[in-house]
């Protein structure tokens, strides 16, 4: 199984036809990603070519791809200035999951269509995030698809380099679902949404939580996972050489006093039962001893 995303997701990709849109669905084809329809409504009833003898047809609205495909996902590559317009009218067709991938999203703007989506049936993840990818299923976003496969290992993580590190330290093992959530301010899917999904997946043994300092994200998931996660989590905070008061990589990532350090988080996720490694290769060998520690029970004779 897998959270948010498998084989039968049908994706469209708002903004495709840009440049960005263009190489990305590229790659998520080649990956094996259901490519049913984009979306541009200066292109509308346009037929785009891709590698393999692939079209896909362009849509004017997502409501028309969604009607005409049955898509559920929408990849939204549309600049920063017209993303809420996009997530809006994503959210007024119906679609079930967008992923924001868009960098320099103003905080008001997100604000504004996060609080639009509660109650009306769309989950967003992102945005400036590199969205979602289940191993040999299918990859909404810009993950690379091949530096990982297929396994029993769930990833939610801030931070899309380390996405891609943990997943490729961890290759041999594999992933059900790795999501990259962003690191702005405000996103639409947190931790602990995914803690939680990876949680009912049957078939996530174990899960890896990657954060980083400013906010309290990763203090509140902390009290998600003990109370309500038993699974094996370990973790890694990006930061700990950051000086104070200064602004590192994500938008959400600066620390005020002992709020939002990444030794405040580490001690959190630790009195949570969480082992939180001091650099991410070793975030990943204390995944790898969980693994095969799980791996012994399941062979040992009833």
């Amino acid at each position: 199984m897998a959270i948010f995303l498998d084989e039968f997701s049908k994706v469209i990709v708002q903004g495709m036809t840009g440049s960005e849109g263009m190489k990305h669905t590229t790659r998520m084809l080649a990956s094996g990603t259901q490519i049913v329809g984009g979306v541009n409504p200066r292109k509308a009833g346009e037929q785009v070519g891709f590698p393999g003898d692939v079209t896909v047809p362009v849509f004017g609205t997502v409501a028309e791809a969604m009607a005409a495909t049955g898509a559920n996902v929408s990849v939204i590559f549309v600049p920063a200035a017209f993303t809420k317009a996009a997530v809006i009218e994503a959210i007024d067709a119906g679609i079930p999951l967008a992923v924001v991938i868009t960098e320099g999203v103003a905080v008001k703007d997100t604000a504004e269509f996060y609080n639009y989506s509660i109650g009306r049936g769309t989950r967003i993840i992102g945005p400036n995030c590199p969205g979602l990818i289940s191993p040999g299923k299918s990859n909404a976003g810009i993950i690379p698809a091949d530096i990982s496969g297929p396994g029993r290992i769930g990833l939610v993580s801030k931070s899309g380099t380390l996405t891609y590190q943990m997943m490729f330290e961890l290759r041999d093992f594999g992933f059900s679902t790795a999501v990259g959530i962003g690191g702005d301010p405000i996103i639409g899917t947190t931790h602990i949404d995914c803690l939680a999904a990876f949680q009912e997946d049957s078939e996530t043994d174990a899960i890896v939580m990657i954060g980083e300092i400013g906010g309290d994200a990763e203090e509140r998931a902390a009290a998600f996972i003990a109370a309500n996660v038993t699974k094996p989590v370990v973790g890694y905070v990006a930061g700990f050489t950051a000086p104070e008061g200064k602004t590192m990589g994500h938008a959400g990532a600066i620390v005020s006093g002992s709020s939002g350090t990444a030794q405040a988080k580490k001690e959190a996720l630790e009195s949570a039962g969480v082992k939180v490694g001091k650099t991410p290769s070793e975030t990943a060998e204390l995944m790898r001893g969980i693994m095969a520690e799980i791996a012994s029970q399941q062979s040992a004779p009833i």
